[in-house]
């Protein structure tokens, strides 16, 4: 098995070259933190499109973190419960309150660290490019694209450059094109299609969204 990226950078200028029809004042492109960030930056470089962050906080079940229940999005995306889930582990409303804002909180924190002052980009009537470094369950990112879509952007995409292919074509009924540029298989795992996958720190995403940051959608 040979990896089919050297880095996110690499990653993010291969998919730049597969999105160049989106080049334009009306596209934004939005990087799932971290790693995600990197990529995003790439591509939106390559597409002259200003970018920013989106952001899905999971929430995790009673004594089990790790099961989600449902997930809280950036900006006007709101709260997404799995309500199956929650019936079937009978998971108390207070809980979920509490959950949620905790939740809630980590994004308001994390949004000021990336963020800063800078106002967060409207997504209405704009092509909306969400990228990740990669898919493997894809949960949060699903979440994101739902609370996405509530903000009615024109076009909502999904650029990642590799992912398993079952998992991509699930991504079809949320978004308005999904781009997965390789779909190997057996998959293993998204970091295994990179030479170098070591982990980016937050001061390299705040540094790239302040690099984009003169770059305005019209």
């Amino acid at each position: 098995m040979e990896a089919i990226y050297r880095d996110r950078v690499d990653a993010g200028q291969h998919l730049g070259n597969a999105l160049e029809r989106y080049a334009g004042p009306h596209t934004l492109v939005l990087g799932v933190p971290r790693g995600g960030v990197v990529v995003a930056a790439e591509v939106a470089r390559a597409l002259g499109a200003p970018l920013d962050v989106v952001i899905a906080r999971k929430l995790g079940a009673p004594h089990q973190p790790e099961l989600a229940i449902g997930a809280v999005v950036s900006g006007e995306g709101g709260v997404l419960l799995d309500e199956t889930a929650i019936r079937h582990f009978q998971i108390p409303a207070e809980f979920i309150r509490r959950e949620t804002e905790r939740q809630e909180a980590e994004i308001r924190r994390q949004m000021a660290l990336y963020r800063g002052d800078r106002p967060a980009p409207d997504v209405q009537g704009k092509t909306v490019i969400v990228v990740d470094d990669g898919i493997a369950t894809g949960y949060t990112l699903r979440a994101a694209l739902i609370g996405l879509r509530r903000q009615n952007p024109q076009r909502l995409v999904v650029a990642v450059p590799v992912g398993p292919g079952r998992t991509c074509e699930e991504f079809r009924d949320l978004a308005d094109e999904v781009l997965c540029l390789r779909m190997p298989e057996p998959f293993i795992a998204v970091g295994a299609w990179y030479a170098d996958f070591g982990q980016t720190e937050d001061a390299e995403v705040i540094r790239l969204l302040a690099s984009q940051s003169t770059k305005r959608v019209a």
